[in-house]
């Protein structure tokens, strides 16, 4: 009963059907694990294809951050000895963006900590997309704090097309891991970004002692916003952060939770960050319960993976990476 259930769930949701608020969502709890990866990946390779996204990241300013997110090492709350250092030069960014164009990736992304940069930080990122646009054809992405309307309007006028802004948790949760900035914070965050035309990458952090519950919340929230790009990251706690004690999720919990997040976000790129090395084989099972795209590259923010393994693994699974040759 149960697998005819999740059968015919994933065949409607393939034939237009949206899992709302207010719907009985309580079978993803539950439910046969293998019977729920199996509809997450039917409805990825009915939806979305065979067409891996990769994209990588950069940190162009780490460090010393002024909000006490408890999962973040670079948080001046936390007291974990990670380095620290301002802006890089153009050099710098530009060598590592061409570099992974160069290997296959889709997007690129300059990341930086803090609640938001100054004026003459944000003058120096304009000037140095502006020149990344003309000489590289990888799509490019931001992930730099709060912004104004003018400044989202900027980023979209120097070639930005993506900006990433995690909501991180359910609403519910959210006081739990941060109280220098709140849920609504992101959340309008993300409409200014999205009314200046951008696209965004918006997910969050499971494994920080959330329920699934709180998980079905988060992924209803980015179906109500229209989010195209959803980063599912898995909580490698990090010493000298609050969380530092948490217990790692098993194998089947980030499973269920991924083709969850397909089920309700069925168009969407399911995108794996942090935490693959807790699902065997570099994470090979999380492409078959619904993920279609990753971070990759040796940030430390993803498995260590290097960009070439991560296309041959997805060669050997008939996944497409567009940019790759393949």
């Amino acid at each position: 009963m149960e697998e005819q259930m999740l059968s015919k769930l994933a065949e409607e949701i393939i034939s237009g059907k949206r899992l709302r608020r207010g719907d009985d969502l309580s079978l993803f709890n539950e439910c046969d694990i293998d019977e729920l990866t199996r509809g997450a990946d039917l409805i990825r390779r009915s939806l979305s294809g065979d067409e891996i996204d990769l994209c990588t990241i950069i940190s162009g300013k780490n460090g010393n951050c002024s909000e006490n997110c408890r999962f973040c090492a670079q948080s001046a709350h936390n007291h974990t000895g990670c380095e620290v250092y301002d802006l890089l030069d153009f050099e710098t960014v530009y060598a590592k963006a061409a570099s992974d164009e160069a290997e296959g990736v889709d997007r690129f992304a300059i990341v930086i900590s803090g609640h938001h940069p100054s004026d003459s930080d944000f003058d120096w990122l304009i000037s140095i997309y502006e020149n990344l646009r003309t000489k590289l054809k990888v799509s490019l992405c931001a992930s730099l704090g709060f912004l104004t309307k003018e400044q989202f309007d900027r980023l979209y006028a120097a070639g930005v097309r993506n900006y990433h802004n995690n909501i991180e948790t359910s609403r519910g949760y959210f006081p739990k891991i941060c109280t220098t900035h709140t849920f609504d914070d992101k959340i309008a965050n993300i409409k200014r970004a999205q009314a200046a035309g951008l696209s965004v990458c918006s997910g969050g952090i499971i494994g920080m002692g959330e329920t699934m519950d709180d998980r079905i919340e988060m992924a209803l929230d980015l179906s109500e916003l229209n989010i195209k790009s959803i980063p599912i990251n898995t909580l490698i706690p990090i010493f000298g952060t609050p969380f530092e004690g948490n217990a790692s999720l098993t194998e089947e919990e980030i499973l269920r939770t991924v083709a969850m997040f397909r089920y309700i976000n069925p168009e969407a790129d399911i995108r794996i960050a942090a935490g693959r090395k807790l699902v065997k084989d570099n994470g090979l099972k999380l492409f078959e319960s619904g993920a279609n795209a990753t971070i990759t590259g040796n940030m430390l923010t993803t498995t260590g993976s290097t960009i070439r393994s991560d296309i041959e693994m997805f060669g050997s699974m008939g996944r497409i990476c567009k940019n790759a040759g393949n």
